[in-house]
């Protein structure tokens, strides 16, 4: 259950800035940590610090154990069928980059097709644009409908027989639209093609199966759900893994090293090169203890209310409009907004100065801001620590500058 209590868990939120209290609406940039997770780190730091897995000493074993432990939590949080099949990486820009760079490289090849949508995060279009520009591939982009979703029969026009690699948003950082995958997992199948799922909008709100949505590869980062910066998870199916290249050499990923060659350690050890982020998984294992004692289905439940509140007040602002699908069932909490004809980052300005945080600008979404027509929006998310209340101060903030902006102009 959703309530005040959660809240309290977040000291950040405890302040005010410019004179009013803190409403925290940019979740989806990044998410406040809790108690829990602050007080994880720093036990870790005052008892346990030490390098893993090749030490013998005590606190040695401690960290590896905190290290591997947290590894096996990830792997029950989002139902992988082995913790061989879960790697800690940076966050999801890693993880899409090492899918690229090793699978990528081993099976496109010239005229192959790579297929994604317009929606997607630049973190899961550049790496593709490279992979097409070095291998001689064919990137083609997956139709959207008019509210910013995406149907299967655009998603089957789009996959041939020549698709090796479709890589998809599960939910969108700018529209919330919340993607098929499980479906699109099947018709990429179909073709023979693999699926990477970008899972950084998806894994803090919805309740995560891997096996159930059958895609071939899954992204997300620790920092968006309660978690520490710079942890992050690539989830991939343990054949597919087993056959790939480690992307960065050094220590730790190694099993023997001679004068002219190596070898790697098995799964999953080998694409973990160097001292590993250790505290990152240390804090990523409390974050996900955390959410799973409110219930991933409780989170989602309240995101999509959170969302049908906002688009209904909302909704009543006249030149505001809201981008992305009508139906709040079919979107994750986020509204992404433009006012008038007020840029958003004036809009986020007026907000900020009554304490409202909202993210303004193109969202690492480009592709997609030429596909709204627009340069820049404005969006507010919304998670665990938000109610009705934070809502109510958006609208007014925004009916603020609304009057502030029709005065000036």
């Amino acid at each position: 259950m959703i309530n005040q209590e959660i809240k309290s868990y977040f000291p950040i939120l405890n302040q005010e800035i410019n004179g009013h209290p803190l409403v925290y609406l940019d979740s989806a940039a990044t998410s406040q940590k809790p108690v829990q997770v602050i007080e994880a780190l720093k036990n870790y730091y005052e008892f346990d610090n030490s390098n893993v897995h090749r030490g013998v000493h005590t606190l040695g074993n401690r960290a590896t154990e905190k290290y591997e432990g947290a590894r096996e939590k990830v792997r029950k949080f989002i139902n992988a069928n082995d913790a061989k099949e879960v790697i800690f990486v940076r966050g999801t820009t890693t993880a899409i980059n090492t899918v690229a760079q090793s699978y990528g490289r081993a099976n496109v090849e010239e005229g192959d097709e790579i297929v994604i949508t317009y929606m997607e995060h630049h973190s899961n279009i550049i790496p593709w644009q490279q992979l097409a520009k070095e291998r001689g591939a064919i990137l083609k982009y997956i139709e959207l409908e008019e509210d910013g979703t995406i149907s299967l029969e655009q998603v089957r026009a789009a996959i041939t027989e020549r698709t090796k690699i479709v890589s998809m948003v599960y939910v969108s950082n700018v529209l919330g639209t919340m993607n098929p995958v499980k479906e699109v997992a099947q018709i990429a199948h179909e073709n023979g093609a693999v699926l990477v799922v970008d899972g950084a909008q998806a894994a803090p709100h919805l309740k995560i199966d891997v096996q159930q949505l059958d895609c071939d590869f899954f992204a997300f980062s620790g920092h968006k759900m309660v978690g520490p910066t710079g942890i992050g998870v690539l989830y991939g199916k343990q054949a597919l893994l087993e056959e790939m290249e480690p992307v960065e050499f050094g220590g730790e990923m190694i099993d023997f090293v001679g004068l002219y060659d190596s070898t790697w350690k098995e799964l999953p050890w080998k694409f973990e090169g160097g001292t590993p982020i250790i505290a990152g998984a240390v804090g990523l294992g409390a974050a996900i203890d955390f959410l799973n004692e409110i219930g991933l289905n409780n989170i989602e439940q309240h995101e999509h209310a959170m969302a049908a509140y906002a688009m209904d007040r909302m909704g009543g602002i006249e030149g505001l409009q809201i981008y992305g699908p009508k139906d709040p069932a079919k979107r994750a909490g986020i509204v992404t907004f433009n006012l008038n004809d007020v840029h958003p980052h004036d809009v986020a300005t007026v907000l900020d100065m009554s304490g409202i945080a909202v993210r303004a600008g193109h969202h690492c979404a480009q592709p997609l801001m030429k596909w709204l027509n627009v340069t820049a929006t404005a969006r507010a998310s919304f998670y665990v620590y938000n109610d009705e209340s934070d809502i109510d101060r958006l609208v007014e903030g925004l009916r603020t500058a609304k009057e502030y902006f029709n005065n000036v102009f």
